[in-house]
């Protein structure tokens, strides 16, 4: 038997196994036996699984001989079910579906006695209807009565009121005709009486009959009648205020100055909204929910016709389209000629009478007054739009939780040709106005910009001006700044703001920053006559005032961006802290309020990243034209024949130097000559140099700056100091003694603190963080005179090499090796 037979015999998937030999084509005895084994191996494992097979055999005969058993009982068992269910249940089921057929047959014959009651019951009502409205309508002449008739004859269902059964026994001899012919007319009766009585009520201007005649409408199946021509009626009413409103100027001006026309459309929503907010009640009680929302359609297009009337008038008589031309065919000619190559071809300077004859020139052709007036009276019109865009959402939309469904504005408004003359006529003259108005502003800022009287770079004189020292022409911009973005914000208008901010951000860019470059490349350039000699006074000082404006500018910006967007806390009516969201309050939907934010903080940052490129390049500039030069000699004078290899078998206070000209006065910060018999003063005389020196440098140009900026330039110049003094303090390679080591560490710790101190000005905000520039100086002196315990625990590795971490283990062994050590 084969392998696959093998295992299919048992029952199993038996995997193929190599293939058995060939007893027919063995070649030798060897092959013979080999096969005769395998043969053998394969008998035995059949014989095996047949042998459990057979024996399982007893296991299958015992368990079918008990399923034989069950059947045998269960048989049984269903004979005996089967008598009972015909013999015992067969007359109840049959008396059981018999009773419930009947039961059956009683339910639908009281559903159909309820059915006749009830649609017997409707005639009857109906037919009350109709004999109560024939009556109504006769000699009484009760028309509320007749209204409440019909009223309740439209709640009869149509198929009962104009079937042929209430065809039949509706109609009387008084009434022949079928009872919805009756209805009808009677309603169409009431409506046109109900129409007349209404005008007439409106002629004579009697609320209470207008209010009677409108709730009367809906009662006669006339809902949108109703709601139209008391839309009419309140519309006459919107448009004689309006007109009323706009004519109320006629006496006073013929150009109606100041804020008249924003005024008027102030009038005109607030108007609208009065009528909305006082009748709505009246029409959802006696209309249904949401039925105010037609009369409030209506009322739009009213709104659409007077608003666009006052919008049409407004521009005409502030000639906005003219004044739009100007702005759009400006030349800023002073902004242009300033940015020109500096006098190549003929082109007058910034500063020169040409370009201020040009400048005066566009002036008389915009009236820069007039602009601000236009912008302030079109911001205003914008802000009362956004607030009567929200109030109308906010009534017209169902009650939501989600602003922005709660705030989003109804189709007819957003279509409202009041809508589209508000973008054409107030959103994109404003974003054209603003654009001009900042940049001439920041234009005529430059023209009048003056400098800061009294300054001086000498320590001896004192400075006449208040500190920060700035030109004019950075208050100036930074005031319109705040203005165009406070006002722009008041708009409330989502779209205005992504246009006006990105040109702000844009203007001073192009213009503020620009300008300031300018002037720093071509006219304060702090640049020496002789090489190696300081810069004039008066250039050193203007280019110090211009960093001043990039400093302060930034600040400016910061503050004036935090002010509209920080959240603001006051104490409420309960005498509890709340605080408010000046954003969110201007724009309720996320989505406008969260974009308003963004648009703000992109204004900063793409401000900020500008101004501190130009003012790095700043500080750059001065360091290397006023300050680098002058550090090599500082630190060569401060370390003046100075050396770190006193004899250790004299006086340790006195041969701490070796002896030097007693006639030099730079022994003593002060100026005056030490004193021999004094140790400590000779023992003090790298400090005292380094710091009046240091201080002389640094102290004229720390009164001008601002502290950021002096910051920055001190940041500077100390990295390029401590470069200065690690360079020293390797040239002392073998010229270091133990004894000198320690001396050169406390000389090295007194440059350090005078180096940050800057004669005190600057010591406490930024002590530490400057003195990490010398961490490399200070831990190479500290390696100069670590006692040998100590040193061997750097070489291990161990707690004291932390702290010499700045340098590499090469840079440690050079260090160490620099001391000579007896």
């Amino acid at each position: 038997m084969s392998n696959s037979t093998a295992g299919v015999a048992n029952g199993h998937a038996v995997p193929p196994s190599h293939p058995a030999p060939d007893i027919f084509n063995a070649s030798s005895v060897a092959e013979i036996k080999a096969t005769l084994s395998h043969l053998h191996h394969q008998e035995a494992s059949v014989t095996a699984r047949l042998d459990a097979l057979v024996a399982s055999q007893k296991d299958f005969s015992r368990e079918l001989g008990r399923l034989d058993l069950l059947r045998a009982h269960l048989g049984s068992q269903t004979s005996t079910t089967r008598a009972i269910s015909h013999g015992m249940l067969a007359d109840a089921a049959t008396t059981a579906d018999r009773i419930s057929s009947a039961v059956r047959r009683l339910d639908l014959e009281q559903s159909r006695v309820k059915a006749t009651l009830e649609v017997v019951e409707q005639v009857s009502e109906l037919k009350a209807c109709v004999l109560g409205v024939a009556g109504s309508m006769g000699a009484p002449q009760d028309w509320e009565t007749a209204a409440s008739y019909l009223n309740r004859a439209s709640k009869i269902p149509p198929e009962v009121a104009q079937g042929a059964f209430a065809a039949e026994m509706v109609p009387t001899a008084e009434v022949p005709d079928p009872p919805n012919v009756t209805l009808d007319n009677a309603a169409e009766s009431l409506c046109g009486l109900f129409l007349r009585e209404f005008d007439k009520a409106v002629k004579e201007n009697n609320g209470a009959r207008i209010t009677r005649f409108f709730k009367l409408f809906p009662l006669i199946g006339r809902s949108e009648v109703g709601l139209d021509v008391y839309g009419r009626y309140v519309c006459q009413g919107v448009a004689a205020r309006a007109r009323s409103n706009l004519n109320a100027g006629t006496g006073a001006s013929p150009n109606k100055d100041g804020f008249f026309y924003a005024n008027a459309l102030t009038k005109l929503f607030e108007h609208i909204a009065q009528i909305i907010d006082g009748h709505g009640g009246l029409v959802e009680r006696h209309y249904g929910p949401r039925k105010m929302n037609r009369v409030i359609e209506r009322l739009q297009l009213e709104a659409d016709v007077q608003g666009g009337i006052i919008l049409d008038t407004w521009s005409d008589e502030r000639h906005v389209d003219r004044k739009l031309t100007d702005t759009k065919s400006y030349a800023f000619t002073f902004l242009v000629q300033s940015f020109l190559p500096p006098q190549r071809s003929g082109t007058p300077r910034s500063n020169s009478p040409a370009v201020r004859d040009a400048a005066a020139a566009d002036d008389e052709g915009v009236d820069m007054k007039e602009i601000d007036g236009l912008l302030n009276e079109m911001a205003v019109m914008l802000g009362r739009w956004s607030l009567y865009c929200r109030f109308l959402a906010e009534t017209c939309n169902p009650p939501q939780e989600n602003d922005d469904q709660k705030f989003a504005l109804p189709q007819f408004l957003r279509e409202s040709t009041l809508a589209r003359k508000i973008n054409d006529r107030l959103a994109a003259p404003f974003n054209t106005m603003t654009t001009f108005f900042f940049r001439r502003s920041v234009e005529k800022a430059f023209q009048l910009d003056e400098q800061p009287s009294g300054l001086t770079l000498s320590p001896q004189r004192p400075l006449k001006s208040e500190p920060p020292h700035i030109t004019s022409a950075v208050d100036d911009i930074m005031y319109i700044v705040n203005k165009v973005l406070q006002q722009s914000l008041a708009t409330s208008q989502i779209s205005v703001v992504t246009s006006v901010v990105p040109t702000l951000s844009r203007v001073l860019g192009s213009d503020f920053i620009g300008m300031t470059q300018r002037k720093m490349r071509d006219e304060c350039y702090p640049r020496a006559a002789v090489q190696g000699a300081q810069p004039p006074e008066q250039l050193v000082i203007s280019f110090l005032v211009l960093i001043n404006n990039l400093d302060v500018a930034v600040d400016y910006v910061r503050r004036i961006l935090q002010n509209h967007t920080e959240p603001k806390k006051s104490i409420g009516p309960d005498g509890q802290l709340e605080e408010t969201d000046p954003l969110r309050s201007l724009f309720p939907v996320p989505e406008e309020a969260r974009l308003a934010t963004q648009t703000l903080q992109s204004l900063s940052a793409s401000f900020e990243s500008k101004v501190t490129d130009l003012l790095a390049d700043g500080i750059q500039v001065v360091f290397n034209n006023v300050i680098k030069h002058r550090l090599r000699p500082i630190l060569s004078d401060a370390f003046r024949d100075i050396e770190y290899q006193p004899r250790e078998d004299t006086d340790p206070t006195r041969t701490i130097y070796h002896d030097y000209d007693s006639d030099d006065p730079d022994y003593m910060a002060d100026g005056t000559v030490p004193d021999d018999d004094d140790p400590t003063s000779r023992a003090e005389l790298v400090r005292p140099r380094f710091a009046a020196a240091w201080t002389e440098l640094l102290l004229p140009l720390s009164r001008i700056l601002t502290a950021s900026a002096f910051d920055r330039l001190l940041t500077v110049t100390i990295a390029y100091l401590s470069r200065l003094l690690e360079k020293r303090l390797w040239s002392y390679h073998g010229r270091v003694n133990a004894l000198g080591a320690t001396r050169l560490e406390r000389d090295v710790s007194g440059v350090v603190s005078a180096a940050v101190d800057v004669g005190g000005t600057q010591a406490a905000p930024g002590r530490y963080r400057h003195r990490e520039a010398f961490t490399r100086c200070l831990q190479m002196v500290l390696v100069m005179g670590m006692d040998e315990d100590e040193w061997e625990d750097v070489l291990r590795g161990g707690e004291t090499a932390e702290v010499v971490d700045k340098l590499s283990r090469e840079e440690r062994m050079r260090v160490r090796g620099m001391v000579r050590r007896v």
